[in-house]
């Protein structure tokens, strides 16, 4: 019967160390598993990063060509990676030499307001405004989606320098 006993110490001598080695392997696992999760995340924000450069280099604005500008749009709330955009105004349509007005559609109206609200800040000298004030004088302050789009722009315009923060909330001229 020795070999018996022999053979019963055997497998649980096997299974002791087995279950030591399952212990230690799941502690890996998980270190593991958080090391890949922020690996991932990194992968991530680094992709976002170079699709951003590639916009840049691939559109390089030509600093003597006022037309083209390149601005940073909004924050990308997971990464916080800037998201770059690449903005060409558009030139402003000139009214009709006889006098009467053309009405625009909401589809030829789109794209203007970056245009609209430099127009806005020739004339209002080194006065401060709000964005609410400049949605009010260009008829964009019917719903809160278009207050918004009026904020988004002068930020844009902040970040590419073309016109001045003057402190939160308020907007001038340069």
């Amino acid at each position: 019967m020795v070999p018996a006993t022999r053979a019963a110490n055997n497998i649980e001598n096997t299974a002791e160390s087995l279950q030591e080695d399952l212990a230690r392997l799941e502690i890996q696992k998980r270190a593991l598993e958080r090391e890949l999760a922020a690996v991932a995340a990194h992968l991530d924000s680094v992709q976002r990063a170079l699709g951003a450069l590639s916009v840049l280099m691939s559109n390089p604005a030509d600093p003597a060509d006022p037309a083209r500008s390149t601005s940073v749009g909004d924050t990308d709330r997971h990464h916080g990676v800037k998201a770059v955009q690449e903005a060409a105004p558009s030139p402003v349509e000139e009214p009709p030499a006889d006098g009467t007005s053309r009405s625009r559609t909401p589809e030829q109206q789109y794209g203007q307001l970056t245009e609209q609200i430099m127009e806005f800040f020739t004339h209002t000298a080194d006065k401060e405004v709000r964005a609410r004030d400049v949605a009010a004088a260009l008829g964009r302050d019917t719903d809160s989606g278009s207050i918004n789009a009026v904020r988004s722009t002068l930020d844009r315009l902040v970040g590419t320098s073309r016109i001045r923060r003057a402190g939160r909330g308020l907007y001038r001229a340069l």
